[in-house]
Parts: structure tokens; sequence; C-alpha cells
């Protein structure tokens, strides 16, 4: 029995790490040749190649031919339904973010607190 194709939209693609670095190193913009991401990710040719065409299928790369190299090029508009999906928690991100800095906050009053106390009255130490 055939396998599931599991790249079929770019939230399968992006699951696997490798494609992940790889869109790293294309997101300055810039359009790099096959052999540029093998050398700064360090994978094998054919394994780069490999998530490269996976990449494209789902959109996130575009590709052109200059001379006998292939450009890659990253195509972020294609991460947007990612980035709309992942928004949808940042609610809940914010919630958490602000009750951590409140209690931050309270701490570093607290301690203000205490050191002023602890200048301010030196001859009050218990015994």
């Amino acid at each position: 029995m055939a396998r599931a194709a599991t790249t079929t939209d770019v939230f399968n693609a992006i699951a696997e790490p490798r494609r992940r670095e790889i869109i790293g190193v294309l997101v300055d913009g810039q359009a790099r040749a096959v052999s540029d991401v093998v050398r700064i990710v360090q994978l094998p040719q054919p394994t780069v190649s490999k998530h490269l065409s996976v990449l494209r299928r789902v959109g996130v790369v575009t590709v052109v031919k200059r001379g006998q190299h292939r450009m890659y090029r990253l195509n972020a508009a294609e991460l947007k339904p990612v980035h709309d999906w992942v928004k949808t928690f940042e609610k809940y991100w914010t919630h958490q973010i602000s009750r951590i800095k409140e209690r931050a906050e309270h701490k570093v009053a607290e301690a203000i607190g205490q050191a002023r106390g602890t200048i301010q009255n030196p001859g009050t130490h218990e015994k």
C-alpha cells in the first residue's frame, strides 16, 4: 500500500526540522543555489534537494534556473496560514507574559523596599 503524502500543505512541509532550517537560510530574501544551502546547513546535496523540492511543491520556495544552477528563494507569503494559525494563540501568550511581568515587577518592588528599609534603618536588626 502506498504511503499517503504528508507534504501536501505548508503545515506538513514545515513540520520537518531540516526544512525549517533551510527556510531559515533563505529568510534573507537572497536567491541561493542548492550548493550554497548545502554548505550552510551541512547536509548532503540529495537531502537538501529533496527538502527544497517539498518546499517548492507547497509554494514556500520558488526556483529559477540560472545557467547550470537552480536558484531558490523564500516565498514567505505562503507561510501566512501558519502565521495566522499561530496568531490565534497569541492572546494566551500575552496573558501569561503579562502575569509574569506583574510578578517580576512585584518582586523587584519588594526587594527595593527591603533594601531601602535596611539602608534607612541600619540599627534595627533583630537579634
